[in-house]
């Protein structure tokens, strides 16, 4: 039997994906909308140059994103070609749609909110319409960026995307040869930078330089998950014996390598093994009873792709 979707599959699964990026999207805009962008704590990205907008030109958040995101995805398919699909769009017209239908004043008009007088405060005699006060910001500040997080990591894991940075970041690596992360990096650090000088207010820099670490976390925590997987390299002179319990006793296999001792030079054998989290503990006493001396490195696994384990990996291209 093929292990392909059928059409009928592929349809149902394209269906869960789109209606996923809205009930995504709903966290993403409620983290900027009702916490950070009040504050103009944005951390980085396409957010944090809309606050500008916002502040110089009166632009509504969710369409400056939109405004800025036009010409980076118009870079995409001319520079890189079409690594953004077509959920990539539409993942970055409803989380910025949706920024803007979930403001306060919105929410009011919309008559989903009564009283908006619950919702606004003053900040240095401006007048913003915020979930919490300003002498909370700090709680604000974290509120907002893990629902900002959440809500990015679950467009990803629905083969979303909110396009932004993950553009020029992609062209940086690719004209540079720097890495992913570097790139990140220096979009983010000239954001934050330039958000907080135009805006004539330093504290922003450290706001949003707090707010990218929070949802970075969140975000890669909410796409990947706990990372439930672990991977064991396992050093002994007893590889046989540690490799049949193994087999026998975990039903798990196992890849042995070829190592040389970088203290006596002498030839190793190392065990390499991918296995569930509960079973390490079980691996540990196994292995110890077998060779008390054995060498043992524990590491996280995010990924696994083959048989026994479910790939968790994010592909934001469409594909069939």
């Amino acid at each position: 039997m093929s292990k392909h979707l059928s059409p009928k599959q592929h349809f149902r699964k394209e269906i869960v994906n789109y209606i996923g990026i809205i009930f995504a999207a709903l966290f993403f805009a409620a983290g900027y909308s009702w916490f950070l962008l009040p504050y103009n704590m944005a951390p980085g990205g396409v957010g944090g140059i809309s606050q500008i907008l916002n502040h110089f030109f009166g632009i509504p958040n969710g369409i400056g994103m939109i405004l800025i995101n036009i010409p980076l995805f118009v870079l995409s398919f001319t520079f890189i070609g079409k690594s953004f699909g077509s959920k990539s769009l539409y993942g970055m017209f409803v989380s910025a749609t949706m920024t803007d239908l979930m403001s306060f004043p919105m929410l009011n008009k919309l008559g989903l909110i009564s009283n908006l007088a619950h919702f606004t405060h003053e900040v240095n005699g401006v007048k913003i319409y915020a979930m919490l006060p300003p002498e909370e910001m700090f709680l604000s500040a974290i509120a907002g960026s893990v629902l900002l997080g959440f809500g990015l990591g679950m467009i990803f894991r629905f083969r979303g995307s909110t396009g932004g940075t993950d553009i020029p970041v992609a062209l940086i690596k690719q004209k540079t040869n720097l890495s992913i992360g570097t790139g990140y990096y220096i979009v983010e650090s000239g954001i934050i930078l330039a958000v907080a000088v135009l805006l004539k207010d330093p504290r922003l820099l450290i706001w949003g330089y707090i707010n990218l670490f929070i949802t970075s976390k969140v975000t890669d925590l909410a796409a990947d998950g706990l990372p439930y997987i672990k991977g064991v390299y396992i050093i002994s002179d007893e590889v046989d014996e540690i490799r049949g319990v193994i087999f026998d006793k975990l039903q798990r296999g196992v890849t042995l390598l070829k190592g040389m001792s970088g203290f006596n030079q002498r030839d190793i054998n190392v065990i390499f093994c991918v296995l569930n989290r509960r079973q390490v503990p079980l691996l540990t006493d196994m292995v110890k009873e077998i060779d008390p001396d054995a060498f043992m490195v524990l590491t996280d696994v995010y990924d696994v792709m083959g048989y026994g384990f479910k790939s968790r990996n994010l592909d934001l291209k469409d594909g069939k």
